[in-house]
């Protein structure tokens, strides 16, 4: 996908959208791309100049307006003209930069398309750019992790790949796999160096499987980075876990009143700190219940135990456990051990505390007071450092990437062991390296079909 015969007359249309994001604000800009973009710009344009816009020099900005069928003025602007195939894009692209008022933005893209625009879809622009081979999949990829960054290492990650850190280590493996071709097919004509032959290629081979292999196993640890960390709050009633998020985020997010069963459903909020992003969620009081509603809020907690990175075992320092609650504690911590900070709240009371005799991290606080909460943010770091391990990350693989990589690796295991028969079948075993070459073709958009990467892009925004 190198060349403007690979476009659809549909991916030549002249498309616009608003790239900024929709609201109040001191500018907005607007991006037209498309074979047929002078006409339809020259038509609605007026430069303070008095020249057309489609006769500037590319790369050049120009004062003027945007004008309706009446030549009268919408929105005095900045046109950035970019020829092809200089652009993002690859074609001609004209951007416009309009003051950020809802209503200026919305006459002004109706005006566009009164003179032959269509609204672009959802990430059409890095589409387009994927299709004229201004960059891969796997870096058009980036631009969206990029934009969705959550977390300082999430960002540089995305950076890297749009720069092509993960376009080079693909481009590597496929060079590893064409060089194992071409040992195949060498053989043909050399069979009586055959053992040779098959010794070059399963070295080759195990190496190739073990660099993948590597990348794939930072997997789970590459959504933290991502996505950051999720972690729940689970304990009994009135333990003070709304009191204890409330105070984790800093401010009064959950509602908190001495009435057992107040949290009655799961409420989360995100907080950024020490370049971490971390979900925390407040859940309903563990304990048993004939209240429907009640009932049902706790098997979320459960839920949520599951399903969370780390938990806050919250446990209430100023009251004696019964004997119920203690087994509901227990039933927790063994399943799920190793995720688990006990937090022992409401220190700043009398102590009525007995062990829970669970061998746990263990923080006492007060939530009511801020009392130790940095040491407990210090213990949830130290289970983020664990989470994160220390495999050196090289690059953020999303699903598609991932699923894609496992599918090759599956291929790479079924190869290998044919290379370690007495009589290797070359042929064979060139016909299968050609088919896992496809994937990874697949993998930076190469060989992929327009409606795969109209699926793709379905995840872009309209601007993109």
């Amino acid at each position: 996908m190198n060349s403007a015969s690979n476009l659809s007359i549909e991916h030549e249309q002249t498309i616009v959208a608003l790239c900024t994001p929709q609201g109040a604000g001191a500018i907005g800009l607007i991006r037209l791309s498309g074979k047929d973009i002078w006409p339809i710009v020259d038509a609605c344009v007026r430069l303070a100049s008095g020249k057309k816009l489609s006769e500037q020099a590319t790369h050049t900005i120009h004062y003027g307006w945007v004008v309706d069928q009446n030549n009268q003025e919408i929105d005095q602007v900045l046109f950035l003209v970019m020829h092809a195939p200089r652009t993002f894009t690859g074609q001609d692209v004209v951007e416009i930069t309009c003051h950020n008022n809802a209503f200026l933005i919305e006459a002004i893209i109706d005006r566009i398309l009164q003179c032959g625009a269509r609204l672009a879809g959802k990430g059409e622009f890095t589409q387009r750019a994927v299709m004229l081979g201004k960059i891969d999949l796997l870096q058009a990829e980036a631009i969206s992790d990029l934009i969705h960054a959550q977390t300082a290492a999430s960002l540089k990650y995305s950076l890297q790949q749009l720069q092509g850190s993960l376009s080079s280590w693909t481009l590597q493996i496929e060079v590893a796999v064409v060089e194992m071709m071409a040992y195949c097919e060498g053989s043909f004509e050399f069979l009586d160096e055959e053992m040779e032959f098959a010794a070059d290629v399963a070295s080759k081979m195990d190496a190739l499987i073990l660099k993948v292999e590597k990348l794939l196993q930072t997997f789970p640890k590459q959504q933290y980075i991502k996505e950051g960390v999720r972690i729940a709050l689970i304990g009994s009633v009135n333990a003070g876990k709304s009191s204890l998020f409330n105070c984790l985020l800093d401010k009064q997010r959950a509602i908190v009143t001495p009435i057992a069963g107040t949290t009655r459903d799961t409420i989360e909020a995100g907080v950024f700190r020490d370049g971490e992003f971390i979900t925390f969620v407040d859940t309903a009081g563990l304990r048993s219940t004939d209240d429907q509603i009640e009932r049902e809020g706790i098997d979320r907690s459960f839920q949520e135990a599951a399903s969370a990175d780390i938990i806050l075992l919250v446990v209430d320092g100023a009251t004696t456990l019964s004997g119920e609650t203690r087994g509901l504690y227990r039933t927790v911590a063994q399943q799920y051990q190793d995720k688990i900070i006990v937090v022992q709240n409401k220190i700043d009371a009398p102590s009525s505390h007995d062990e829970l005799g669970l061998k746990l991290s263990t923080v006492a606080v007060s939530a009511k007071n801020h009392e130790k909460i940095d040491l407990l943010y210090q213990e949830i770091f130290q289970k983020i450092k664990i989470l994160k391990g220390s495999d050196a990350i090289t690059c953020l693989l999303n699903k598609r990437q991932y699923d894609l990589l496992s599918k090759f690796l599956q291929d790479m295991l079924v190869i290998a062991p044919m290379l370690k028969k007495r009589q290797v079948d070359y042929e064979l075993v060139s016909c299968r390296l050609k088919d896992a070459l496809q994937l990874l073709a697949e993998m930076t958009g190469r060989s992929i079909s327009e409606a795969a990467l109209d699926k793709v892009f379905q995840t872009f925004c309209v601007g993109k």
